[in-house]
């Protein structure tokens, strides 16, 4: 594997995992709730959740951001090799695999050990394992 130095922005990415930081401490902090993206957006689409006000806000965060970044740089180039049916595809098996964990990487992997639970701790190996064989096997077949 080669890292393509021409596009390889540790600072960008450092800051950018500062921000996700700052944000699951301030939402901890402030409403007392874990930022897993798959909780917020499962509050939103419950018919129960009292409490769709703070999420919906956190989940326009992550489409305003982007927005907001595209209007002071240019986004990176994206080069996506795979089919919609292959992204539709993963996109339903990351769903179902956030449901059989009980959270998804950045409830876990943010979050959860952050507050050293022994639960995330095995849903992130369990995680980062299965994209290392994804990538490995994807990589052998082309």
């Amino acid at each position: 594997m080669m890292i393509d130095i021409a596009h390889f922005t540790p600072v960008q990415s450092f800051i950018g995992g500062l921000i996700i930081g700052a944000a699951a401490w301030v939402l901890i902090l402030f409403c007392g709730r874990i930022a897993g993206i798959s909780g917020i957006l499962g509050g939103v689409l419950s018919r129960t959740s009292s409490d769709k006000g703070w999420r919906l806000a956190f989940l326009a965060g992550i489409v305003v951001a982007p927005l907001l970044y595209r209007a002071f740089t240019a986004l990176p180039e994206r080069d996506i090799a795979a089919s919609w049916p292959t992204i539709i595809f993963a996109g339903l098996l990351v769903g179902l695999g956030t449901r059989y964990g009980s959270g998804c990487t950045s409830g876990h992997g943010v979050c959860g050990l952050s507050r050293l639970s022994l639960r995330s701790l095995v849903a992130t190996l369990t995680f980062m394992v299965v994209a290392a064989v994804t990538v490995w096997v994807m990589g052998f077949w082309r």
